[in-house]
């Protein structure tokens, strides 16, 4: 996809650092770097992908700058701003001490006109199901505070650690004529065996998590 947008990449991405270069739109959803070997015609389209093929063009915005909406992410006690050079500007990061935990908030205005509903129902969680031997533990289309969404939880490979993760992508307009669309994204993540010790924290970020129009 050509280098219109520029945002952090998924979690594993940022860790690794994408150097100086503008990230890829992709890389929004990208968990993991590995190949899978399966058919590629039977293998899931990303939302990144189906957006490109419709001719969608997307540009980062600030969670907080979102004209008309109100995009909340909560930090638990204990939990701090993560800074690092390779995030994208407008970028929202939290972490619980140096490394996992995180917690990322990121959003796009979307340009162009699409299938909402097909895109999540169909490519929504298709990223999260190409990272290494992920494992679905939850997943939802179902709408999200009155906007379109998808969701899914599971467990993946990392450079020989076992993560789980949490990811919500919502498609939310501002309600005015005409809507201007907006994608916003969540990803909660932290080491798969310590999942259970850092649940509360976990999912008091996901229940405070919130998107409405002013």
């Amino acid at each position: 996809m050509k280098r219109l947008l520029a945002t952090a990449g998924a979690l594993a991405v940022l860790v690794t650092g994408c150097g100086a270069e503008t990230p890829d739109y992709k890389s929004i959803w990208t968990t993991s770097s590995t190949t899978p070997t399966a058919d590629p015609e039977n293998q899931p389209v990303p939302l990144w992908q189906y957006l490109e093929d419709a001719g969608v063009v997307g540009e980062p915005i600030a969670p907080e700058k979102i004209p008309h909406l109100t995009v909340t992410m909560p930090s638990p006690p204990g939990w701090h701003p993560y800074n690092n050079p390779n995030l994208a500007p407008g970028t929202r990061m939290i972490a619980k001490g140096d490394t996992y935990p995180t917690a990322m908030l990121l959003a796009f205005s979307l340009h162009g006109d699409f299938d909402v509903s097909k895109a999540l129902k169909e490519h929504g969680n298709d990223d999260a199901k190409l990272a290494e031997n992920f494992k679905q533990l939850n997943a939802s289309d179902a709408d999200w505070k009155g906007f379109p969404s998808s969701m899914i939880e599971g467990s993946y490979d990392l450079n020989g650690k076992r993560m789980q993760t949490y990811n919500r992508v919502v498609i939310a307009n501002d309600g005015l004529q005409p809507p201007q669309r907006y994608l916003v994204q969540l990803t909660v993540t932290t080491y798969a065996d310590e999942a259970a010790a850092q649940g509360p924290d976990i999912e008091s970020i996901i229940a405070g998590f919130n998107i409405a129009k002013k």
